[in-house]
């Protein structure tokens, strides 16, 4: 038996409305009250953004958030911070982005954008979590956890070429993507994989006691290094591919995790 869960958010645990589901929240709660398991989730989100979804799950355990750059437990105490270098963020900054692609990022005290997109309030009205708009231009922040830019995906697909043609900055930091229409960027070694490895590590858990469930790029190492990674039906293709050997269940929109878990820990 498994001793950690670990659960992406967005179109994972999250059905298409951005909400855990009942069904779900009852199979996790009566999980976490019957079993001797860890339930972590482990997003692209901020942390005060995500930890709503914590309270929501009554899990007393741990967020991995912004890709792995945070770490909290469940009360809110910082485990890990990985901010990127001022360096690489001033090389990221110094990028030109097609005009159309918004670019938004997280830091230690919450999100700056340099305008609004109409699907921010939709995406986090669970957690009521609202950015801040700024000018990039004259932009001075040093606690910096990850770049984000938002657009089509032919643009996103644009600017990603343009970026790993600058072998030095690629050298210096993380390039992922948690959807086709979003490119996030990081602090070197950031994933969350190697965060949840800390984290179990302080747990005694190894990785191979641990299941974990996921849709895009940003869950591929946390996947792949667990003892059963499962790749949701509404995954990105690009994952999908990366990792052919693991399973694939069905989409966040049939509670497909839920149903996974009350199979192999409550029907057993």
């Amino acid at each position: 038996m498994y001793k950690a869960i670990i659960s992406d958010l967005d179109g994972t645990l999250l059905n298409s409305h951005h909400m855990i589901s009942e069904y779900t929240k009852n199979v996790i709660k009566k999980i976490i009250k019957e079993k001797d398991v860890k339930f972590i989730i482990a997003t692209g989100r901020h942390y005060i953004d995500a930890s709503c979804f914590m309270k929501q799950l009554g899990a007393k355990s741990y967020l991995i958030s912004s890709n792995g750059a945070n770490a909290h437990t469940s009360d809110g105490e910082l485990l890990i911070e990985h901010l990127m270098e001022k360096k690489d963020v001033e090389r990221v900054l110094n990028i030109q982005a097609d005009k159309d692609v918004i670019v938004n990022t997280y830091t230690s005290e919450g999100w700056d954008v340099d305008r609004m997109l109409p699907d921010f309030n939709a995406y986090h009205k669970e957690s009521g979590f609202a950015p801040n708009i700024v000018d990039f231009k004259n932009y001075d922040k040093e606690n910096i956890l990850k770049f984000c830019y938002i657009g089509e995906k032919e643009k996103i697909e644009e600017l990603e070429n343009k970026i790993r043609e600058n072998k030095k900055l690629v050298e210096d930091i993380t390039l992922t993507a948690s959807l086709d229409i979003c490119l996030e960027i990081m602090k070197k070694d950031v994933s969350k994989g190697k965060t949840l490895k800390e984290i179990l590590d302080r747990e005694g858990i190894k990785l191979s006691e641990a299941i974990a469930f996921g849709d895009g790029l940003n869950d591929e190492e946390m996947l792949s290094v667990v003892g059963k990674g499962l790749i949701m039906g509404n995954a990105s293709e690009k994952l999908k591919k990366a990792q052919p050997n693991l399973e694939v269940i069905g989409t966040n929109d049939e509670d497909a995790e839920a149903k996974y878990l009350e199979k192999i820990f409550l029907e057993a």
